[in-house]
């Protein structure tokens, strides 16, 4: 079963897209830290309970879309980068994402414990390309399942960009 926790289009800077799964949660800004320990270089999962969300374009709107499901299910096709990272959900379960600079943000409610983390995602490179373009041209498909943690994984990378940022953020910093 799938539930939608949220599905729109995020207006964010900095590519930067937030989750969190506990209300005492804090990313203190260092980037480092969020990545340092893991493979991958687009979701950032080092800090407890906090993950941030690198996306491919810059500046404007990127279309995401965050799925609650009881177990782990494949991965699509048509997602071109696919990572995986773990977190921990607090005792109260409440969880939920902001953008850059608290720009935009919602709740949601997950049961408290362990979970997968999959981020799928489309459209980075024409993010990167072109930041100002009209419309949306990057989406993201971020999965969530309860899990035992488990080190971040590449599952899959397609585009430059994800590439790009692998080797800048990820590679066990």
């Amino acid at each position: 079963m799938v539930r939608v926790l949220m599905d729109e289009v995020v207006e964010t800077d900095y590519g930067q897209l937030d989750l969190w799964f506990s209300d005492d949660a804090e990313d203190d800004g260092d980037i480092e830290a969020t990545f340092s320990g893991q493979v991958n270089g687009v979701a950032g999962a080092a800090v407890p309970g906090w993950i941030y969300l690198n996306l491919g374009r810059r500046s404007g709107g990127s279309a995401v879309r965050i799925e609650a499901h009881d177990g782990v299910i494949p991965c699509g096709a048509e997602w071109e980068d696919v990572v995986e990272v773990s977190t921990v959900v607090g005792e109260q379960g409440d969880c939920g994402w902001t953008s850059w600079a608290g720009e935009s943000g919602g709740r949601f409610v997950l049961p408290p414990g362990p979970h997968r983390v999959r981020v799928c995602a489309r459209g980075r490179d024409a993010g990167d390309a072109d930041e100002l373009a009209d419309g949306t041209v990057d989406f993201y498909l971020v999965q969530l399942w309860p899990a035992p943690v488990e080190a971040d994984a590449i599952l899959r990378v397609g585009s430059r960009n994800a590439a790009y940022w692998h080797e800048t953020w990820g590679s066990s910093r």
